[in-house]
């Protein structure tokens, strides 16, 4: 995709959005799903939008929906309540939508890799999971990353809360005692390791994956997939 300086978009024409980046949490104005790293911005209005929303295009296909074709839609079509099948966030404004079939895709997440480098290991994005969920301990649905050997699955939607929950302790300035509890859940993924024991070694190789995988996945979630948003990231989640 060729990166424009600055761009015109529909819901916002007042003014040019600007290319910009940032390394703390945003909400798009267009999905209303979170974003960090490279976007599009309003320098006169409080107005920020995803790269990859800001330059959404009309019609999209995934290799996931053979027989569909994605519009896009600038908020939910019809009346009913909708969420997107690969994260199964509520959709509340931009989405993708099969007409044909009624499946419904965030932007971002109609833009996922389907191989992600966490710098050690790929990571393969799945309509299913090859195994138990690494944070939830379940084989619900959404779309997950999964690890070639497919002992590590997470799902996208787990992923999602486990992010929440790190920016509310460190954004929103929740309470000491909340800010704790969601400290200890965030590395669950240890806990995870350790309840099948192998050795110290493999479980902190094991542990050390997870922590990547979870930081990998975040970046591209959040519509930027870059080693350095990644790391950015990274200091977001309890280590």
């Amino acid at each position: 995709m060729k990166i424009e300086k600055q761009v015109l978009n529909p819901i916002h024409p007042w003014h040019k959005l600007n290319l910009s980046h940032t390394d703390t949490p945003f909400n798009c104005a267009g999905c209303h799903e979170a974003g960090i790293g490279f976007n599009y911005q309003c320098l006169q209005c409080d107005f920020t939008l995803h790269k990859l929303c800001a330059m959404a295009p009309p019609k999209i296909t995934h290799p996931f929906y053979s027989k569909c074709s994605f519009d896009f839609f600038f908020s939910p079509p019809g009346a009913a309540a909708r969420f997107c099948d690969a994260c199964q966030n509520d959709v509340s404004g931009f989405v993708y939508h099969c007409k044909r079939c009624g499946f419904d895709l965030h932007p971002c997440c109609a833009n996922l890799p389907q191989v992600l480098d966490d710098g050690e290991h790929d990571l393969y994005l799945s309509m299913k999971l090859s195994g138990p969920c690494h944070r939830c301990g379940g084989r619900g649905p959404g779309w997950s990353y999964k690890s070639k050997c497919r002992s590590y699955n997470l799902h996208l939607s787990c992923v999602k809360e486990l992010l929440v929950e790190s920016w509310q302790a460190m954004y929103l300035k929740v309470d000491k005692n909340k800010a704790i509890e969601v400290q200890t859940r965030i590395p669950s993924l240890k806990g995870t390791c350790q309840s099948h024991p192998r050795g110290r070694g493999k479980v902190e190789q094991g542990f050390l994956m997870a922590s990547r995988a979870v930081r990998c996945i975040v970046s591209a979630m959040l519509g930027d997939p870059t080693a350095m948003i990644a790391a950015v990231v990274g200091s977001l989640i309890s280590k």
